[in-house]
């Protein structure tokens, strides 16, 4: 069965590298461009894995990854933090908040690419 990843960040070089990347490598992608669509996709696709932006508009990814922490249909999706923001606070938050996983940028997309498969167990 083929996993779903759902991208969520606002910076459109990101998107387009990083769902070239993942559907290449065999996953269903979809995107989100803020923290709402991203709550709303997430609900709606029910993704395997959400590559979360922590800078987003709308609604930033530490609340993103709060809301669906505190679903009960959501809980067991794996999140992965993707963020410039690197400093060791927001990484314990992220973490924190229940984050599987915490990558900053710029990132190694062949590191990226063993994260999420090492997430989703393949």
């Amino acid at each position: 069965m083929t996993k779903k990843v759902l991208i969520a960040d606002d910076e459109p070089n990101i998107v387009i590298s990083l769902e070239y990347l993942l559907r290449r490598e065999g996953f269903e992608v979809f995107v989100a461009a803020d923290g709402e669509e991203a709550l709303a996709k997430a609900r709606a696709e029910r993704p395997d894995l959400v590559l979360l932006d922590v800078m987003m508009p709308k609604m930033n990814g530490f609340d993103v990854c709060q809301a669906l922490r505190a679903d009960p249909e959501m809980a067991a999706t794996r999140i992965l933090m993707l963020t410039a923001k690197g400093r060791d606070t927001e990484v314990s938050k992220g973490l924190g908040l229940g984050a599987d996983a915490y990558v900053t940028k710029p990132f190694s997309t062949k590191e990226l690419v063993a994260q999420a498969r090492q997430l989703l167990g393949l």
